[in-house]
């Protein structure tokens, strides 16, 4: 197959990148500025590069890490194996998930695996499970399970009284999910739910089991999983959050667990450039960056702050300032409240203003929109 690859930005610089993930040199300028403009892709010929559409390279990148099938392999084998190594392109590019967690998230799906999506507040984890929704195209069922203050009737359901039909119970929307064949069933915030939930999931979850006991009577009837369900649970993990809890081994241990990505300044600026293109580039390198040094900050062995700035709130500093805002005052709304005031000048609030100033210019808004992006030629 011919060498084809996409151009993107890399700060100033614009870059080739071929189907196999691999840089490439020796395109001119013109040619790569030419195709990044008008959002295609370049293809190598024996003419030199010839510009082409985007879904060529997407193709290209399927058709690169389709794996090699033995022979004998079964047809529904191979089947399952193609859907789960040409998925990537199914990938929404907002989410910031490598190549491999998004086969194996697709893999553990398709497996009837129960997922659970790890990693700190803000990273994408919700979006990760509604992404794989979308992409296999199966009924969905929604809970949030850190803000349920009863277990019980989430899970199973109410006893309700009627002053003509007398005493009835009423089944939860969870009973209906869990009986409707090739579901989806996302448990958002699980670490955060109260641990009869995790008593009353142990069943449910449990491969050899895959049940729900409406009652804890002994004759009392049980609700079976339908074939196909897969249940995909989100959970925050850090000293930092307090309202989460210590969950359960046993709980943890019917779950494929799939940690999020952090992200790096580069990565952080390409996801903020595609969310606000209009933004000035040099300033949504400036929010990466100091996104990526908080965590960095935060993981140190003696750290000034607790926790590093989200993706989810970089995301919104680079809104506000799509709405006009500075990075000083998009900081002050967003950043500043989250960190404490508590030790004056050493306290963490006072940090994370001293790193951000780093980063903020006289205030004006002026030239805050590229309109026409300048990019530099590459030495």
């Amino acid at each position: 197959m011919n060498t084809i690859v996409k151009i993107k930005l890399d700060g100033t610089k614009m870059v080739a990148i071929d189907q196999h993930g691999q840089e490439v040199k020796g395109i001119i300028y013109g040619t790569r500025k030419s195709a990044l403009n008008r959002g295609m892709a370049l293809m190598q010929t024996d003419g030199g590069w010839k510009s082409c559409d985007m879904s060529g390279y997407t193709l290209a990148v399927e058709e690169a890490s389709a794996p090699v099938v033995p022979a004998g392999i079964p047809a529904e084998q191979q089947e399952v194996m193609n859907m789960i190594h040409s998925s990537y392109s199914l990938k929404p590019k907002s989410l910031m998930l490598s190549e491999l967690k998004w086969k194996y998230l697709i893999r553990s799906a398709v497996r009837g695996k129960n997922i659970m999506m790890a990693g700190p507040a803000g990273c994408g984890k919700t979006m990760a499970a509604k992404a794989l929704v979308n992409a296999l195209d199966r009924p969905e069922y929604y809970f949030n399970l850190g803000a349920t203050q009863d277990p019980r009737a989430t899970l199973i359901g109410n006893v309700t009284f009627d002053r003509e039909k007398g005493t009835a119970f009423s089944e939860s929307l969870f009973v209906k999910a869990i009986q409707t064949p090739n579901a989806i069933i996302l448990m958002d915030e699980l670490s955060r739910a109260h641990p009869d939930a995790w008593n009353i999931l142990m069943t449910v979850l449990d491969e050899g089991q895959r049940y729900l006991r409406l009652d804890e009577a002994e004759d009392q009837a049980t609700i079976r999983v339908a074939d196909g369900v897969t249940f995909i649970a989100t959970a925050n993990v850090g000293n930092q959050y307090t309202a989460t809890r210590v969950m359960d081994k046993a709980l943890l241990d019917r779950f494929t667990i799939i940690e999020m990505d952090t992200l790096d300044a580069t990565q952080e600026f390409d996801l903020l450039h595609m969310l606000f293109p209009l933004v000035d580039s040099k300033a949504l390198e400036g929010i990466g960056e100091i996104a990526a040094l908080s965590r960095q900050e935060a993981g140190n062995e003696v750290p000034r702050i607790d926790s590093g700035i989200s993706t989810r709130t970089s995301v919104a500093v680079a809104s506000l300032m799509f709405d006009g805002f500075t990075l000083a005052e998009a900081s002050e709304i967003t950043i500043y409240p989250q960190y404490s005031q508590d030790g004056g000048v050493d306290s963490e609030r006072t940090f994370m203003k001293q790193l951000v100033q780093k980063y903020c210019d006289d205030g004006s808004v002026e030239d805050l929109f590229n309109t026409e992006e300048v990019v530099s030629e590459e030495a």
